[in-house]
């Protein structure tokens, strides 16, 4: 850069003041007193200045007449602050009007202050130069919140992506131990949600059920099983039934995974809400309503609602899909076992719930069949009757 012909610093732009008053001379008067300082742009009427108001370049500041014909400086102020795209000019009153209710009355509409002509000149240059510079103030708080507001935003999401990346990496884990399960993971979260979205004005779970804890168990779910990841092969993997040993092995996957999350949380050193939820689950999805189910033969409401909600999701997809040991029953079927568990194996609430959702549940599980070549099968499989 050439020192000798520096570029000139770029001058800011003036302030842009709009004076109301319907009489000619007054407009005058104030032109000269500001124009040094300031844009002025003049309106001799309200309806005039209510246009200005709402036109780019919006002024900075309105000095306001009040006794004006048609429409005066009261009614004036009253729209312009009921205006979302005005309601943030600062508004002087500028009025012959002397009594102290006219001046209450003036404030009481949102005016940031009120000056009795005639005026004095220099308090008039004073006044507007503090409101001016309070706007600017306010404006650079406004813009501040809303930069760090937005910054919140971001920080959740990124909160929030990084919980799921947790949960996928650790679901993975357990996909490729146990990969028959397929998309069991992604359709037992959607019937846990479908579930809990049917029970939420329902009076036992009502108080369980609001949206954030229904997004806490759609985002928890997946981690149900994540205790197979330490079920030995020979077991997890056995084309066939478990006998009464390895059955005995296989039920300890609850405890495996509700230990790991302990775990997980206890590193982490402060609550986390979903692993709250995902620890229930991974407990507590294989008890049953009469309990009869493990690891801790918990019964009715003893059972934690997650996990009851888990347990209805967890068998209805293990009915509809093929396993080494068996073939998928169709959804009637698979219904037909989940209303016969009601009150046994199943809260029978959530099982009316289930019953009332099942043609969405249906949907759920053709939309997240395990393959596109089953795609075909599948929903043949799984229609009703």
């Amino acid at each position: 850069m050439n020192e000798s012909n520096p570029l000139p610093e770029p001058v800011a732009a003036k302030p842009l003041i709009l004076v109301v008053d319907d009489a000619p001379q007054n407009l005058s008067l104030m032109d000269d007193l500001l124009s040094d300082d300031y844009v002025v742009k003049v309106a001799p009427s309200g309806l005039r200045a209510l246009k200005i108001a709402r036109s780019a370049p919006q002024p900075d500041l309105i000095l306001l007449d009040i006794m004006m014909p048609e429409m005066d400086g009261y009614e004036v102020c009253r729209q312009l602050k009921a205006d979302a795209q005005t309601q943030d000019i600062p508004v002087i009153f500028l009025t012959a009007k002397t009594q102290l209710a006219d001046e209450h009355q003036g404030f009481a509409l949102g005016a940031v202050d009120y000056i009795i002509k005639p005026i004095s000149p220099a308090i008039v240059l004073a006044r507007i130069k503090t409101h001016l510079t309070l706007k600017a103030a306010a404006s650079f708080l406004k813009d501040k919140n809303a930069y760090l507001e937005q910054e919140v935003a971001r920080r959740t999401e990124e909160t929030r992506l990084t919980e799921e990346a947790t949960i996928l990496a650790m679901t993975s884990l357990a996909e490729t131990r146990d990969n028959e399960t397929g998309h069991h993971i992604l359709r037992t979260q959607r019937y846990v949600r479908a579930l809990a979205q049917a029970l939420q004005d329902h009076p036992r779970f009502a108080q369980h059920l609001d949206d954030r804890s229904v997004d806490l168990l759609f985002r928890s779910a997946p981690l149900h099983d994540i205790g197979k990841v330490g079920i030995p092969d020979r077991i997890l993997l056995k084309p066939g039934k478990l006998d009464a040993d390895e059955f005995e092995i296989m039920k300890t996957h609850t405890t495996l995974g509700h230990g790991a999350i302990e775990r997980a949380k206890a590193r982490i050193g402060r609550p986390i809400a979903f692993l709250d939820v995902a620890g229930e689950i991974a407990l507590s999805h294989q008890e049953k309503w009469d309990g009869s189910g493990y690891p801790k033969g918990l019964a009715g409401d003893a059972i934690p609602v997650s996990a009851r909600l888990m347990a209805v999701a967890d068998v209805y997809d293990a009915l509809i899909s093929r396993r080494v040991y068996k073939e998928p029953f169709s959804h009637a079927h698979s219904v037909s076992i989940i209303a016969q568990g009601r009150g046994q194996h199943f809260d029978p609430d959530i099982v009316d719930a289930f019953l009332s959702i099942q043609d969405a549940c249906l949907t759920i599980a053709t939309k997240f069949s395990d393959s596109d070549a089953d795609m075909a099968e599948l929903r043949v499989r799984l229609q009703p009757g």
